[in-house]
């Protein structure tokens, strides 16, 4: 009961956060636009274009800098504070507990960081290298990371979006002839809305009717690669749904998220490699090839930003400087080979971008977890596809009436956090890349 006026300031705090974001514009080519709105033009083919764009920004972030480090250091003590009443001597304990962390604990978190930092960051660094050959440049800048290092226009993957929901349903037919006739189901019922248009919320995500057990999945597709992952993902989400659908017990229907990703994740990787409705061979490599890449590039991101919480609320007496030297040095722990040079005060703020520090504090490791899972059903079905995706149906069947390690296990996957579970992973990945190398 004490901990409610704090709960309450945390949630003012978290409005006022999203309002200094939500705010935040620039001039561009003649018009005011958001930053969200700035992202595609990193990846213009003209580099003076794209640097251009990552100054605006960056420069118009680091306007807010003060603020949002004021905003952080309340939440920081509010939160400190709550744990203490609720009678954790550490906020990190009290985040566990309180995200429901069952079956694993600081340790392990602690044990993932250092197996991304050994096996995922070599790769991830050698990718880079890779992109900075191709585009011809000497070093890689923070705006040459978005664009196709070869200079080829974007994937068009489909004009109308009926052809996105018709190639989706052949790619879910090759994945298991039963998927896709669930797919067709939704598609039958209404149960698709896809095409962006204009007044439409924005956003991608599956929801589920729970009066009718029925998944419903809402996006804006505009006929990008990007597009044909998404609805490949939440495809998944809506397996999950159809495949528990039969539970009683409405608890039991809605697994951890630590497993409802694997089944987007797995089916994003499962329909990489059946990409003929929309592209021709090399496109489709193309495509795949961009998805390994990100899975690599992101996990040392979310091990950067879990690691950061773990450092922020282990040393609650830190002063802003002690922070920004923490994020630095994480930077040269888990990061790429980007070269900040000229742009260190945006490097050292750039965790300001990362709303769930501030909205979400310890909620971001769950994919990473999720991708582990995810990258071995996908490691296991270029030998064996049928079984790979036997287990996966399987698994998704028993909803949230197991726990993670079980859930993991009904897929032929192992729930872990070490290296000896990553780093086959990335050999896998990294012979894949080699495969599918234009």
């Amino acid at each position: 009961e004490a901990n409610i006026p704090r709960e309450t300031r945390l949630a003012e705090l978290d409005q006022q956060y999203q309002k200094t974001m939500g705010a935040m514009t620039v001039s561009f080519q003649g018009q005011e636009r958001t930053l969200a709105q700035m992202a595609p033009f990193l990846e213009e083919t003209d580099r003076s274009v794209r640097q251009t764009a990552w100054e605006l920004a960056a420069s118009r972030r680091l306007q807010d800098k003060d603020a949002l480090d004021d905003l952080f250091d309340q939440m920081m003590a509010l939160r400190i504070e709550v744990a203490r009443e609720a009678g954790f001597t550490s906020y990190v304990d009290f985040a566990f507990r309180q995200r429901e962390r069952f079956d694993y604990g600081i340790d392990d978190a602690l044990k993932f960081h250092s197996a991304v930092e050994h096996v995922v960051v070599p790769l991830a660094r050698k990718i880079q290298q890779e992109h900075t050959a191709a585009l011809g440049v000497p070093a890689l800048r923070p705006w040459d990371t978005a664009v196709d290092p070869l200079g080829r226009p974007p994937l068009k993957p489909f004009v109308d979006v009926s052809r996105l929901a018709e190639g989706a349903e052949t790619i879910f037919r090759e994945v298991d002839p039963e998927l896709g006739a669930q797919f067709a189901f939704l598609r039958s019922q209404g149960l698709l809305d896809l095409a962006n248009r204009k007044g439409k919320a924005p956003g991608g995500y599956q929801t589920t009717f729970e009066d009718d057990r029925l998944p419903f999945i809402f996006m804006n597709a505009v006929g990008l690669d990007g597009d044909v992952r998404t609805l490949l993902h939440e495809g998944g989400h809506a397996f999950h749904t159809l495949a528990c659908r039969g539970e009683p017990l409405a608890a039991y229907r809605e697994s951890p998220l630590e497993f409802c990703e694997v089944a987007s994740m797995t089916m994003e990787l499962f329909g990489a490699r059946n990409l003929h409705p929309f592209y021709d061979q090399a496109e489709a490599d193309r495509s795949n090839r961009k998805l390994l890449e990100g899975i690599v590039l992101i996990l040392p991101w979310i091990a950067t930003v879990d690691a950061f919480q773990h450092w922020i609320y282990t040393h609650p007496g830190h002063t802003r400087d002690d922070r920004r030297t923490a994020w630095r040095s994480l930077i040269d722990r888990f990061g790429g080979i980007v070269d900040w040079s000229g742009y260190e005060e945006a490097r050292d703020h750039s965790w300001h971008r990362q709303l769930h520090i501030f909205l979400y504090p310890f909620y971001y490791i769950e994919y990473g977890i999720a991708q582990l899972g995810a990258l071995q059903l996908w490691r296991r079905g270029l030998t064996d596809r049928a079984g790979a995706v036997a287990d996966y149906r399987r698994a998704l069947s028993l909803g949230g009436s197991r726990p993670l390690p079980e859930l993991f296990g009904a897929a032929g996957t192992r729930f872990g956090f070490d290296e000896e579970l990553i780093a086959p992973l990335m050999t896998a990945i990294g012979q894949e890349l080699e495969r599918l190398a234009p």
